[in-house]
């Protein structure tokens, strides 16, 4: 017989509250169960988990498999324990950012080519040149 350690779901339509249950793979999802270990409601904010450790601890260890949510709510919980890659993964996350603020990329900067600028007085119209010689005059 294989046992899990699974939601019950309970309570009204879209307003969903769950038990933490151990059961027969082969019982169905709302049906027989063998223990009540604790409660999972998500409509709170913060979501409200409440799990009996030392009774998962037992089941766990005489060979029940927690469903994906069971198994994510009893890490939170602290029965379970992180695995080894996740730790990894997330000091590395946290490490990453402070590695490059430190290094900075050695950027070389090309020479600013220059630009022939022509002389302002060469751009004076013919019509000025005529009125400065009739000045003169």
């Amino acid at each position: 017989m294989a046992v899990k350690i699974r939601l019950k779901r309970m309570g009204m339509k879209k307003r969903p509250f769950y038990r933490v249950v151990v059961a027969d793979e082969r019982s169905p999802r709302d049906g027989r169960f063998i223990e009540e270990i604790g409660i999972y409601d998500p409509m709170k904010q913060p979501a409200e988990i409440r799990i009996d450790n030392e009774k998962a601890r037992k089941w766990l260890d005489n060979g029940a498999q927690p469903t994906d949510t069971v198994k994510v709510l009893l890490r939170k919980v602290g029965v379970l324990e992180t695995p080894e890659s996740f730790k990894k993964a997330k000091v590395e996350a946290t490490e990453a950012p402070e590695a490059e603020e430190k290094v900075e990329p050695a950027v070389e900067e090309a020479p600013a080519e220059e630009v022939a600028v022509e002389p302002e007085a060469a751009e004076e119209t013919p019509e000025s040149e005529d009125e400065s010689t009739e000045e003169a005059e």
